[in-house]
């Protein structure tokens, strides 16, 4: 049952936020500073922040329907949220970067990160 609830949660966060980046690449603006100045740019953002994400989203609310899928969606996100944490602090270190964005980023990261391996760890 955790398992459910945990890939619920993460549906909730990335298919939504995911949908919403897609349909409104400029949103990402006012959220995290990041400008598209070009078409290709706006592109970039749709599919990098739109697609990616909603995709994870997905894959996570599939998981909540089909448990064949719950291991496969963990191992996604075994894989994901270590990789987006990890870059996210070199980011921070190499510019100088630090705001609330990056916080909350950083403490979805490692929190599902943590909770992933706790949750592949029991299975």
């Amino acid at each position: 049952m955790a398992v459910r609830i945990f890939l619920a949660t993460m549906a909730i966060v990335w298919l939504p936020y995911g949908l919403y980046c897609f349909l409104e690449p400029d949103g990402l603006r006012s959220m995290a500073g990041i400008v598209a100045t070009t078409p290709t740019a706006r592109t970039e953002l749709r599919a990098m922040y739109g697609g990616l994400q909603a995709g994870i989203g997905t894959l996570s609310l599939l998981a909540t329907i089909r448990p064949a899928l719950e291991r496969p969606a963990l191992i996604m996100l075994a894989s994901l949220l270590p990789g987006l944490a990890a870059a996210r602090l070199l980011g921070v270190g190499l510019d100088g970067s630090w705001s609330s964005y990056t916080a909350m980023g950083l403490v979805f990261e490692i929190g599902g990160s943590l909770a992933t391996f706790a949750l592949l760890g029991r299975r």
